[in-house]
């Protein structure tokens, strides 16, 4: 049986963050992206989405999508086959970053959002590409779509979000840990830390990538997943 294939987007991103996945691996089972804005905890998130999804799936979250996802397996694990942790950090806030992101919140209140994702999602978090800045406008654009009111209350779920270590410990199904050589938000080396954690936990670095892998360098990460979802349980 072809499992179905759960992808989470990052912090203020949709669909669109898949694009290239979506179609690619579209063709051979399911494939969903499920949106992680609808709640004011992680938790919320988690056990909301574990209502529409289905009964068994594969899933696979970057950046504050892998946060959810790790906790989708702490309620669930007998429900997930596989798991992808991508450009993620399992670590809770530290109270300096917690306090960093209220002046975002304050300026995303105030009707700032563009200037606020300038701030939050920097070109310096990505790898040095020719199109860097192009990879930064689409992110831009479907913060707009998103709205104010998205940013604010997926950023109070990130300052509130449980340490998630031990889930990583007993995790025992194929997971595949993947990040960007040049991450400058989730270093490489919190990867190498995560993968540590998970027993039989496969690590791959892409070299020409940084915080979002799957718009820098989409046929790697495709192939990636692919070889993921074809690893034995």
């Amino acid at each position: 049986m072809v499992e179905p294939l759960v992808l989470l987007p990052g912090m203020m991103s949709d669909a669109r963050l898949y694009a290239h996945q979506l179609l690619k691996l579209g063709r051979d089972r399911a494939v969903m992206v499920a949106p992680i804005h609808i709640g004011e905890r992680i938790e919320e998130i988690a056990s909301g989405l574990l209502d529409q999804l289905p009964q068994r799936f594969a899933l696979a979250g970057l950046s504050m999508g892998g946060i959810v996802a790790m906790e989708i397996f702490r309620r669930a694990p007998e429900r997930v086959t596989r798991l992808c942790l991508m450009d993620t950090d399992v670590q809770a806030d530290t109270p300096q970053v917690a306090a960093a992101r209220e002046p975002m919140i304050v300026g995303a209140k105030a009707g700032r959002l563009d200037e606020v994702m300038r701030q939050a999602m920097r070109p310096e978090f990505l790898a040095p590409n020719p199109n860097r800045m192009q990879i930064l406008d689409q992110v831009y654009a479907m913060a707009r779509d998103m709205g104010s009111d998205v940013f604010v209350r997926q950023s109070r779920a990130l300052q509130r979000r449980p340490d998630q270590q031990g889930t990583l410990r007993k995790i025992k199904v194929p997971t595949l840990v993947l990040c960007g050589a040049h991450d400058g938000l989730t270093p490489v080396k919190r990867h190498t830390f995560m993968a540590g954690l998970i027993p039989g936990a496969e690590l791959q670095v892409l070299d020409n990538a940084g915080h979002l892998p799957t718009l820098e360098a989409p046929d790697a990460v495709t192939q990636a997943l692919v070889d993921w979802l074809a690893r034995t349980a």
